[in-house]
């Protein structure tokens, strides 16, 4: 693996919240009906509502997947806005318990075409969404030429989506001038892990991710612990094959990117890395596996420069800092900056970072937190009956 040092000229991105699954953990969740929005129970908050302040959390229900939206007080307590059917199924993996799609980024917010988009894993589709505040309008439903959708990533006028099913693949659409996307021709890769139709969650990818700079798209695996990476062309089109990296760190599962550039990676195995993407899509590591003595730690969020990751397993939130090298520390030695309740799974920061979300789906929940500017998190409040009565749970959290 290459140790050279990293000369890709860098420009300054916002952070984005990119997060990943892999929960171990045995948890025994207790689902409520949900025919409704109506019917979720809402955190009353107090303040002032900004309806264009909003926070997203898919249903992932096989029987009609929808995206349900909170309006966001200056707080940063939430109440519930409304429901949008995605014109979709959701879906689950083989063995995930709190985590049914086992993976990060099902739930995928574009800040800059103000876009929202949902993987329906049951159906081989995607729902894009035109989002004013908290209403969200459906725009297009679009196959996502493969099987069991799980994961999309967007950067630019970029879009990848990361299917799951039988080896895995990537396909990848472009944003045009209207708003809508279009398939990129022979975008579609097969990430060749040699996996049935409907894997189990262990086996199947977590993330794709695009590069902040849009020149390389990354996959994270899980059990074959490695990071994949296609490098790009002018047109968006990917390499035949990827450089496969080894993961660091056991279980690779959550993919975010710092506002260097630099590659994060939660694994499973309880810990976090650090890399520097290579223009030729190899990997330079920079922190490796910075453990947390937390179980299933699989999604991210950052947040005023932390990084914060999920532990399904233990059923807490750990925050890292990161100097200017990219080197990660814990904030708490023991590995817990927050507890929260069961099942956490996806992670959702707010763009300026004072606040971060937990969607617990064992506890059926929301978990608010506000940053503190020393790292720490304090607990603000919750929303509560958000899981279906489907055996699936919900999947998926995205703020904008």
């Amino acid at each position: 693996m290459s140790r050279r040092i990293h000369r890709r000229v860098l420009r300054t991105f916002p952070a984005r919240t990119a997060g990943a699954i892999g929960a171990a953990a045995v948890v025994t969740v207790a689902f409520a009906p949900l025919a409704n929005a109506s019917e979720i129970a809402t955190h009353g908050s107090v303040g002032s509502q900004d309806n264009h302040h909003a926070v997203f959390v898919q249903t992932n229900d096989p029987t009609g997947n929808a995206v349900v939206s909170y309006t966001r007080a200056d707080n940063g307590q939430l109440t519930t806005f409304a429901s949008y059917p995605t014109g979709g199924n959701g879906g689950t993996q083989e063995g995930a318990v709190v985590d049914p799609l086992a993976s990060q980024g099902s739930l995928t917010y574009d800040a800059r075409h103000r876009l929202l988009f949902a993987v329906n894993a049951g159906s081989e589709t995607f729902t894009v969404f035109k989002v004013d505040g908290a209403r969200l309008q459906q725009e297009q439903v679009l196959n996502s030429r493969g099987h069991l959708p799980t994961s999309i990533s967007v950067s630019h006028n970029l879009v990848y989506v990361l299917d799951a099913g039988n080896d895995g693949a990537i396909a990848g659409f472009k944003i045009e001038r209207d708003g809508k996307l279009h398939e990129i021709e022979n975008s579609v890769r097969s990430l060749r892990l040699g996996n049935p139709t409907d894997p189990n969650f262990l086996k199947s990818p977590s993330q794709v991710a695009i590069t902040p700079d849009g020149q390389e798209v990354v996959v994270s695996t899980k059990s074959a612990g490695t990071l994949d990476v296609f490098t790009l062309n002018h047109e968006g089109v990917p390499s035949e094959m990827p450089v496969t990296n080894t993961s660091a760190g056991a279980v690779p599962f959550a993919l975010s990117f710092d506002k260097r550039g630099r590659l994060l990676v939660g694994e499973a195995s309880g810990g976090e890395s650090s890399y520097w993407v290579q223009p030729d899509g190899e990997l330079t590591t920079i922190s490796a596996h910075v453990a947390n003595n937390q179980a299933a730690t699989c999604w991210s969020a950052i947040a005023k420069g932390y990084v914060y990751v999920a532990n399904a397993g233990s059923n807490t939130i750990t925050g890292y800092s990161e100097d200017g090298r990219g080197q990660l520390t814990l904030l708490n030695s023991d590995g817990v900056t927050a507890p929260t309740d069961a099942g956490p799974v996806d992670l959702a920061s707010t763009l300026d970072g004072n606040y971060v979300y937990q969607l617990a789906t064992g506890a059926g929940a929301i978990d608010e937190f506000a940053v503190n500017d020393d790292g720490s998190l304090t607990r603000i409040g919750a929303v509560t009956g958000l899981t279906p009565d489907n055996g699936s749970g919900y999947e998926g959290i995205a703020t904008s």
